[in-house]
């Protein structure tokens, strides 16, 4: 869960006027994030941050727990996203295949050239942001989702879950997938790049490389048990090639992490006039609610 949203309910408490202009772009940061990163649009992002929290307005002051906001905002945010499809639609829902995103023996082999340049490195280095974004669009919805939530908004696999309404055991697989389709997307966009000379392909890797595969995000993210973990160990210290493929997606996994995406200020201050007045509104409300609840009560006593 990202810290600005239990940041942004600790000053929605406050109910200062100040504190809650700061916690509103806190959260506008947070919508547009995900959406940013799950669109590829701007306007998109804004239309659907704006819509978002003028949504989520009359129901801020009324959450107690950080998590249960995060979880909400998140929902909302990616139906109105599942709604909002400009220019370019979304990808059908493709399901892939591990031994698809397995990579051969020739680009194992790359990866233990230790001589040639890491095309993921290279290519977040330059137009980073860019970049990502185009090798994430390149990612079946279904996948995306579940790595932009996970890998680049920090909820765990639980909160994924709940947002999504699947299983946690399907949450894994989604995930373990969708950073190997962005992985081999990065790869081909740096050999696009920096071209190198053709080589012809090459058999995959044995079986008993092909066994642990499945479960190298799992053993990356340390939910694996005891059993299958001391067997990856094993296996790895035994493997170079399938410890350099391990090593080169985590760091794919840590730039997910470390990308930050926010609204332009000046666009981000003008919606916020806005915000502010809707919750204003959302709150006179709420007061005249509560004080008629009370003088009812009044006149049944």
């Amino acid at each position: 869960m990202r810290g600005d949203v239990e940041q942004a309910l600790q000053l929605i408490k406050a109910d200062q006027p100040s504190s809650v202009d700061q916690a509103l772009r806190l959260l506008q940061n947070t919508v547009y994030s995900f959406s940013m990163k799950v669109c590829g649009h701007p306007q998109d992002a804004e239309d659907t941050m704006q819509d978002v929290l003028l949504k989520s307005l009359p129901y801020l002051p009324k959450f107690d727990n950080a998590q249960a906001l995060s979880v909400w905002l998140y929902k909302v945010a990616r139906n109105r996203c599942l709604m909002k499809r400009r220019g370019q639609k979304f990808s059908p829902n493709v399901n892939v295949s591990l031994e698809e995103l397995m990579p051969d023996g020739h680009e194992f082999g790359e990866l233990m050239d230790n001589s040639q340049p890491d095309p993921e490195s290279e290519v977040l280095k330059n137009e980073a942001s860019d970049r990502l974004h185009q090798a994430v669009s390149r990612i079946p919805p279904h996948y995306r989702f579940v790595l932009v939530l996970h890998d680049m908004e920090g909820l765990s696999t639980a909160e994924v879950a709940k947002v999504t309404g699947l299983r946690e055991g399907t949450v894994r697989v989604r995930l373990h997938r969708a950073r190997l389709t962005l992985r081999r997307e990065l790869s081909r966009a740096g050999k696009q790049a920096m071209p190198m000379e053709s080589k012809p392909s090459q058999p995959r890797k044995p079986k008993r490389c092909r066994e642990l595969f499945a479960a190298l995000s799992d053993y990356l993210d340390g939910v694996v048990d005891e059993d299958i973990c001391e067997r990856m160990q094993t296996h790895l210290s035994d493997c170079k090639p399938c410890e350099a493929f391990l090593a080169n997606l985590e760091s794919v996994v840590k730039r997910c992490r470390s990308l930050d995406v926010k609204c332009p200020p000046e666009k981000a201050a003008a919606m916020r006039q806005e915000l502010l007045k809707s919750y204003d509104r959302a709150k006179r409300k709420l007061l005249k609610r509560a004080l008629s609840g009370q003088a009812k009560e009044a006149v049944v006593a």
